[in-house]
This record gives structure tokens, C-alpha cells and sequence, in this order.
């Protein structure tokens, strides 16, 4: 079976505590409502997102033999995506992520990957072949990918997040994949000047900044030296929890790609995708083909 898209790396599991602002007050103590768990993460998110479009997507990553672990696999199932999870010794990635009154969060990660995690190239190897499309997490291990994944000929894409340009661990995906994904909000006011790195270092066709509620920003080697601004899209229902819409919008831009349409348009999908994300909490608003659409 050939795969649309093969998502490797960033699966886990976010505790969201809903807070009335950020950041939050000093103290002991702060009384806040339910505590709630919701598995995903990056990959995970990117991966059911996809799925939820109708594409086919087979994800690869490691998980712990722990309960954790469990929940990101239940999480995939029922979302109808095809994970073949490794065992990590260290345990399932994880975060705390603090949500306020406005949707905004603050995200305490703990990535728990060992240094020398390494994911055998047998095991990764007959995954990539059958893929249209490769989308690298930016965790430690997937970072030694990118040669087999270049050498089968097959386009790399990753989410570089809230990059701000200077951070080794980064640099290497955003040079070395041939779609890139970042967070405006890392780089502030420069992001349009590492956008025009980006593309000048690496051997990046398109590079794609996100900014939350101004929209993003697409730059591509035959678009010129400025990006092109792609207005944001009004969420379709009161906007509930910010966490995944950037992975909604990388889901909508992937679709977009696959369909063969250009960056632009792509990117127009990726905004409807990512404010529909914003509806729902934990990263449970998934929105459908005929929705991303307009049918």
C-alpha cells in the first residue's frame, strides 16, 4: 500500500490546565477547573489531521511501554491513522500546557528522547519508498532521515515551530527540507528576513511563516523577495483552544500539495484548517474534506 503522507516523530500526550490569564500570578497555589490530558503532540496532530482528509497516512515515532503511551496509540486508532510505534526506554513524550480565557498558550515540553535515540533504517526504509510525502518532526532522531529520504527521491517537509533562527537543533531541518514550516512568533519582526535565509542556505522550494490571528506568510524561490500575506480565516465557531492549529494548518497546507495546487492557495486551506482547530479543545476539532473545502 502506498502512503499520501508518512509522519515521522512527535507523538505524545499535553495535560491542559485552563487558567484566566497568562502569565499566571505567583503563588503557592492557583485554583483552576479540570485538569484534562489529550493525546497528539506535533506529529500525532499533523498525522490525524491528514487522516481526517481523506488522505492515507502511516506515522512512525517512538512511545513508552507506559500508560502514556497507551493513550497515543488509543488516540491514532480511533482516528483511523496506521501507527507503528517503536519502544523508547526514556518514555512517551509529554507536556503541560497552560491555556487562558483567549485560547492562548504556554507550553512546558518535555521532549525525554535520549541523544543517541536512533531509529533503525530498516524499520523506516519500506515506509518511506511508498510515501508521496514525508513530514519530519522536529525531534532528535529525525534529523538522521533526511539522507535516505533524499536519496528515494521523496519531498521532506517540517514545522520548525517557534524558531528564532539561531537555536543548532532547528537549523539543520530548515536547511535540509524542502518545506518549511515556522512560527512567526519566535523570530518577531525578522521573520521575513529568515524566511529569505531560509531559502537562500537550504534547499527549501517554499517557506511558510505562521502568525496566529495576522495570518501567515508564504515565500517561495520563483515568488520574489517578499512574502506573500495570506489573511487568516474566521473561525467558524468561538475560538475554545489555540493548541494544534498551527499542525491544522500544516494538515490543510499538505492537502493543498498533494492536490497539486500552488503555495498560495495551499496556504488558504492551512488557514481554514487552523482556525477550525481553534473550535475545540486538545486538539479534537479535526475539520473534514467537504468543510476544509467549502462543500
Amino acid at each position: 500500500m502506498n502512503h499520501d503522507v508518512l509522519v515521522v516523530g512527535g507523538s505524545g500526550v499535553d495535560t491542559v490546565v485552563r487558567v484566566d490569564a497568562l502569565p499566571v500570578p505567583l503563588a503557592d497555589s492557583v485554583g483552576v477547573g479540570p485538569i484534562k490530558e489529550w493525546p497528539g503532540h506535533t506529529g500525532g496532530n499533523v498525522a490525524l489531521g491528514c487522516r481526517a482528509l481523506g488522505l492515507d497516512v502511516k506515522f512512525i515515532d517512538f512511545v513508552g511501554d507506559d500508560w502514556i503511551g497507551g493513550q497515543v496509540r488509543q488516540r491514532l486508532a480511533d482516528g483511523g491513522v496506521d501507527f507503528e510505534p517503536l519502544i523508547s526506554p526514556a518514555g512517551t513524550r509529554r507536556a503541560v500546557n497552560l491555556v487562558d480565557s483567549a485560547g492562548r498558550r504556554m507550553s512546558f515540553y518535555d521532549a525525554r528522547d535520549p541523544q543517541d535515540l536512533r531509529m533503525p533504517s530498516a524499520f523506516y526504509l519500506p515506509h518511506v519508498r511508498r510515501a508521496r510525502h514525508v513530514h519530519l518532526s522536529i525531534t532528535g532522531f529525525a534529523r538522521h532521515l533526511f539522507d535516505d529520504v533524499g536519496a528515494a527521491g521523496v519531498p521532506v517537509s517540517t514545522d520548525l515551530h517557534d524558531w528564532d533562527g539561531l537555536a543548532d537543533h532547528h537549523r539543520e531541518f530548515a536547511l535540509r527540507a524542502d518545506l518549511v514550516f515556522f512560527s512567526a512568533a519566535g523570530s518577531g519582526e525578522r521573520f521575513a528576513d529568515l524566511m529569505r535565509e531560509i531559502l537562500r542556505e537550504g534547499r527549501a522550494g517554499a517557506v511558510v511563516a505562521t502568525a496566529g490571528a495576522a495570518g501567515s506568510y508564504v515565500l517561495t524561490r520563483d515568488g520574489g523577495p517578499t512574502p506573500r500575506h495570506v489573511p487568516a480565516t474566521v473561525p467558524p465557531a468561538p475560538v475554545v483552544d489555540s493548541n494544534g492549529a498551527g499542525d491544522a494548518f500544516v494538515s490543510g497546507f499538505l492537502y493543498g500539495r498533494l492536490a497539486g495546487l500552488e503555495p498560495v492557495a495551499c496556504a488558504e486551506l492551512g488557514a481554514v484548517a487552523g482556525a477550525y482547530a481553534c473550535t475545540g479543545e486538545g486538539s479534537t476539532a479535526l475539520i473534514g474534506r467537504s468543510e476544509l473545502l467549502g462543500g
